[in-house]
This record gives structure tokens, C-alpha cells and sequence, in this order.
């Protein structure tokens, strides 16, 4: 498959419509998935759940990540990602409204590649999920596996 996808796991509504806003307004290429929790997003990445019929090769080539997720919370999910030999190398991006110390760190102990505060501002909010995305995409090289 030759589409990007960026899976996007965020359970507050008005967060997931500023990303995807900010997706087409800054025409990202990839293909937008998203979990509103962790259970749908480890459903995504195993193929299980509500993704049991997704072709396993449909791995994203990103994930934005919330902390602060029911079921079970961004820190769970990003352990189980950074657990598994085929999801180890996928970046991480920890999007969230925490600038706990305690939570940052954490974040980079359990794998994260980059944490960003959320912005309040959506014009701030546009520049940085645009950026972040061509970096991760465009220019960041990946272990070829």
C-alpha cells in the first residue's frame, strides 16, 4: 500500500476536528484514522475489534497520540506499541494538553519520538500538526525491516 496513514488517537471531539482541520487545510496526503480510544487504537494496530477486516499491511506511518484516553490511557498504548516487533519503530507523537514534567518524561522512558504541547491558538495548533506531519513523513528516515 502505497497511501500514508496517520492513525490519530484522541477522544476529545473538538481536538480530533482540529487535527483533521488542520489536515486539509495544510493538504497532508495522508490517509486520516482515528481511534477514539486506546482499545480502538490497539484494535487498529492488531486488526481486532472494530478493525478486524483491515489488511494487516496497513500499518500508519504515524500515530498522534492523547494521554488522557478512556478504556485504556495513552501511556498503556504506547507501551503496548513500543512492546511489539512490528509496531516498535512506527513514530509516536504524544499530543496533549499535559505539560506535566512527571508526564513527559515518562513519555520518552516508554518510547515517544516527540511530545507536543496542545496549543490553544488554531492558527498554532495548524503550523504544528503540519510541521509534525512533513517532518515524520516527509524527511524523518526510518529502519527498513
Amino acid at each position: 500500500m502505497d497511501e500514508k496513514i496517520i492513525l490519530i488517537v484522541e477522544d476529545n471531539a473538538d481536538d480530533k476536528e482540529l487535527i483533521l482541520r488542520a489536515f486539509r487545510k495544510c493538504s497532508i496526503k495522508a490517509k486520516p484514522v482515528v481511534a477514539h480510544d486506546g482499545v480502538e487504537a490497539l484494535d487498529y494496530m492488531h486488526c481486532t475489534g472494530l478493525f478486524a477486516g483491515k489488511d494487516e499491511y496497513e500499518m500508519p506511518s504515524l500515530i498522534i497520540l492523547d494521554l488522557k484516553l478512556p478504556k485504556v490511557d495513552g501511556k498503556e498504548v504506547l507501551t503496548a506499541i513500543r512492546a511489539h516487533p512490528k509496531f516498535k519503530y512506527i513514530p509516536v507523537v504524544i499530543l496533549s494538553s499535559s505539560s506535566e514534567k512527571n508526564d513527559v518524561n515518562e513519555c520518552f522512558l516508554l518510547g515517544a519520538n516527540s511530545y507536543i504541547k496542545k496549543p490553544i491558538d488554531f492558527r498554532a495548533f495548524m503550523e504544528i500538526v503540519a510541521l509534525l506531519v512533513k517532518y515524520w513523513l516527509d524527511y524523518n528516515e526510518l529502519p527498513r525491516l
